[in-house]
């Protein structure tokens, strides 16, 4: 669990980042220590680098769902972050698809940031942008897709699960919509992975987007898988790693790095899933019997076993989530992509919900390493500092 200031702090924003395990931090050092090549180099200690960072990549990819061997291989191309994955899946998949040329792209309200950026992008060069609308409940309309996908469709984009309210969204069957028009699916996945099992090709997505901190690993990659025969163009240039499609020298350690966590949560998911169900069903039973005033976003579809979005009826969610912070609990207002905004939550204004109730909402993501005794002090501080704050 990451270190704080205040004692006895209960981390409870593993949406934003999980903490490094330290099995991945040992098998990172260990390349840090004996690797010193650049893998595209050719004499023996670039060959070791590059040795290592295919063995990473295979196995990432493996543990994915993905082939990127055999007659017709997907693609794993390494990022810097799930932010970058996301702009080369959007931006390099839809311009291929046209040419360059404008062209019409459908995304959904409940995105990341990072997937509605790029999408501004689109616009700014002439592009048509379709943004789907979203059920109470938090799950993207696909009755807005079928109507709205066409012959000049490029690209469609659709978040696995929410990053705030943690909604599993109906990724198989925008996968038979988009078939049906023979347009390519991109799916931002980062949330799921590490929280819910992924598998790229039973999935049947075009492309999707993955990043090793949310699930125990290290900040600093991320990863675009891309299913074989879908074309896409770089969106940096100066290099020719990664098939050009990613120029820069790869990070070995932090790809070996990414395996490894990787690995160890496909060994552990099913219990690890299960035990974070189970603290954040008795995290909201136990806050429902304090305070039944509160409202829990998205409680009534299916939905990540570790989120819980919280809206707190009368409170200011800024002075709460301040208030929180002092009492040692570590949650978040929105995502921490958009920390900072005065604007409210765009996933939450989604839902058709009133403004007040969206600027009194927390989200608190449980982990891996959450413990029953910390759901209980933290139970007991939230409820304590809400009858302070004059609920």
């Amino acid at each position: 669990m990451p270190k704080a200031s205040s004692v006895n702090a209960i981390y409870l924003d593993h949406n934003a980042t999980t903490p490094i395990r330290p099995e991945v931090v040992e098998a990172m050092r260990e390349v840090w220590l004996r690797v010193g090549g650049n893998p595209a180099s050719q004499h023996q200690f670039g060959r070791e680098a590059r040795r290592l960072l295919e063995e990473a990549r295979e196995k990432i990819a493996h543990l994915l769902g993905a082939e990127i061997t055999g007659p017709e291989p997907d693609r794993l191309i390494f990022t810097a972050s799930a932010t970058e994955a996301n702009n080369l899946a959007i931006c390099g998949i839809a311009l291929a698809r046209t040419g360059g040329q404008p062209g019409s792209f459908i995304t959904s309200s409940l995105e990341h940031p990072s997937v509605l950026g790029p999408a501004e992008h689109l616009v700014d060069l002439g592009w048509r942008v379709d943004t789907l609308g979203a059920t109470p409940d938090g799950i993207v309309r696909l009755d807005q897709l079928q109507a709205w996908i066409s012959p000049q469709t490029a690209l469609v984009s659709i978040i696995a699960a929410n990053h705030e309210i943690g909604t599993l969204q109906p990724i198989a069957e925008a996968v038979r919509i988009c078939q049906a028009h023979g347009v390519p699916l991109h799916t931002d996945a980062v949330q799921l992975v590490g929280k819910w099992p992924v598998h790229f090709r039973r999935l049947g997505v075009s492309a999707m987007t993955v990043a090793a901190h949310k699930f125990h690993g290290p900040v600093g990659i991320g990863a675009l898988v891309v299913r074989h025969g879908v074309p896409i163009q770089p969106v940096l240039f100066g290099g020719h790693q990664q098939e050009g499609l990613r120029p820069g020298t790869e990070a070995v350690a932090l790809a070996v790095g990414m395996a490894t966590a990787l690995e160890l949560w496909q060994k552990e998911q099913q219990e690890q899933i299960r035990q974070m169900a189970a603290l954040r069903e008795r995290f909201e039973q136990k806050l429902l019997a304090g305070w039944p005033e509160i409202l829990i976003h998205g409680r009534n579809a299916p939905r990540l076993p570790n989120t819980s979005c919280i809206a707190f009826p009368g409170l200011d969610g800024q002075v709460l989530f301040t208030a929180l912070d002092v009492a040692g609990v570590a949650c978040s207002i929105g995502s921490a992509c958009m920390s900072g905004s005065t604007e409210p939550s765009p996933t939450l204004m989604a839902l058709g919900l009133p403004k007040e109730l969206v600027l009194s909402s927390l989200r608190f993501s449980l982990g891996t390493t959450t413990t029953e005794h910390e759901i209980e002090e933290a139970i007991r501080r939230i409820l304590q500092v809400c009858d302070h704050l004059g609920r």
